[in-house]
């Protein structure tokens, strides 16, 4: 079975930071992108950032860009968020998702098969 766990959320004052992680298991993780998105009652899922099979080609939400930076451990079968300067609109579950788009194509572009598993929530106060 495919399975995804996002963890290190948790309660910060503005301007803090906190890392993700998400770990993986049931599927060849080198062979898929990985990203991030988040989810508040009311309000539709919003795509954070992702990155390619290879570590390449990273894409980030314009609502999180310049403080925000995804990563991912081949050899760990893992990928982590790195989250700085949050504000309060920041605060979400979070979630990690592998997504089975070929590492040539942008992970951001088309419609491709995606799976995720439980979020960690993220609480910024003001």
């Amino acid at each position: 079975d495919v399975q995804l766990q996002a963890s290190g959320g948790g309660s910060v004052q503005a301007g803090g930071s906190l890392r993700l992680s998400c770990t993986t298991s049931g599927f060849t993780f080198d062979d898929y992108a990985m990203g991030w998105f988040r989810q508040t009652p009311g309000k539709e899922r919003e795509k954070l950032t992702c990155i390619s099979s290879r570590g390449a080609m990273p894409y980030y939400a314009d609502s999180v860009k310049g403080r925000f930076a995804i990563s991912r451990d081949n050899t760990k079968s893992s990928a982590y968020l790195q989250m700085n300067d949050l504000k309060p609109d920041d605060t979400a579950v979070y979630y990690c998702m592998a997504i089975e788009v070929p590492h040539t194509t942008p992970c951001n572009e088309g419609e491709w098969r995606e799976y995720w598993g439980h979020g960690t929530l993220v609480t910024v106060s003001s």
